[in-house]
């Protein structure tokens, strides 16, 4: 059963009110101004969805969202998201797509660009990882931890401007999501990890040793891809490419065109790109490279010698 009750967090640079309980997130005692609201009610407009053949029912100011046997989410004007549970057993899973989808949404609500991967803080600089799902964007982030490199964001990463119209990447909480795969390289048992949703094989970890909780600046974006090949191959993005790419990696970038921000949106990733160095790697599907990756994303940033393959 939900338990409700008003509880105060701090994650994706907001401060946020929840009626839902988010043991992931960063408790505050006191919060100097709110900016989202997480309310746990009922919703009379469950009814258009029903009314659809699609999860997602776009409106001005707001989403519907659905996930069948799990929960109804409404995201409205980037400071509220109303949570109607369908099945009040499957917190864990309720709260995934909350600290997912929900604030992706609601992160484009507010004019933020929120990328879909892994983001590390490196010499002081923000640098992410993107790519498609199983790409390794998790293993690799915890690679680089194991080498005490801290984590910014995993999943969604926020990315908003500085004062000088620079780039700047904005903490998210401190949790990963590892498949167990990568646990058992790292040496990390599972016994006290939730895995989740139904994919036994994933697990949410809390990282909070190894969390940046402070802003940085963006300094670079590696998209990973996996190849058949077994060598590691790394070639940098250019002009048109690079739209492209951020574009792709932008979180639910399906509601771009829905929400008619495709010129904000090509206006600010085309900042972003001028501003940073975009890399493609490829990465052999044949054996375990996180810590090669990590060796390579090193020397590209240290500027030393590398071959482009």
């Amino acid at each position: 059963m939900i338990r409700k009750g008003k509880r105060l967090y701090h994650a994706f640079g907001l401060n946020i009110v929840s009626d839902l309980l988010l043991p992931e997130l960063i408790v505050m005692n006191t919060l100097e101004g709110v900016d989202v609201t997480i309310e746990i009610k009922e919703m009379d407009k469950w009814d258009e969805l029903a009314e659809t053949t699609s999860h997602f029912v776009v409106k001005e100011g707001s989403v519907l969202f659905h996930v069948p046997d799990t929960a109804v989410y409404l995201i409205e004007h980037g400071t509220k998201i109303t949570i109607s549970p369908l099945d009040e057993t499957k917190q864990d899973n309720i709260r995934l797509y909350l600290l997912g989808t929900c604030m992706g949404v609601l992160l484009m609500q507010r004019r933020t660009i929120p990328l879909h991967g892994s983001a590390v803080e490196i010499a002081g600089k923000a640098y992410a990882f993107v790519g498609n799902s199983g790409a390794g964007k998790s293993t690799l982030a915890s690679a680089f931890m194991e080498r005490g490199y801290r984590l910014l964001s995993d999943d969604v990463i926020p990315i908003v401007f500085s004062d000088k119209e620079k780039p700047i990447v904005i903490p998210s909480y401190p949790h990963q999501k590892l498949w167990t795969q990568t646990l058992d390289h790292f040496g990390r048992g599972t016994s006290n990890l939730k895995p989740i949703i139904f994919r036994d094989a994933k697990f949410a970890v809390p990282v909070m040793d190894s969390f940046q909780p402070k802003p940085l600046p963006l300094a670079g974006v590696f998209e990973l891809t996996k190849t058949a090949s077994d060598q590691i191959s790394i070639s940098p993005v250019l002009q048109l490419h690079q739209f492209y790419l951020l574009y792709q990696h932008t979180y639910r970038n399906f509601l771009i065109q829905r929400f008619d921000l495709m010129d904000w949106h090509f206006q600010t990733v085309t900042k972003i790109a001028q501003n940073i160095e975009l890399f493609q790697i490829e990465r052999p599907i044949t054996r375990f490279t996180a810590e090669e990756l990590t060796d390579v994303i090193l020397t590209i940033i240290n500027k030393e010698e590398l071959v482009y393959e």
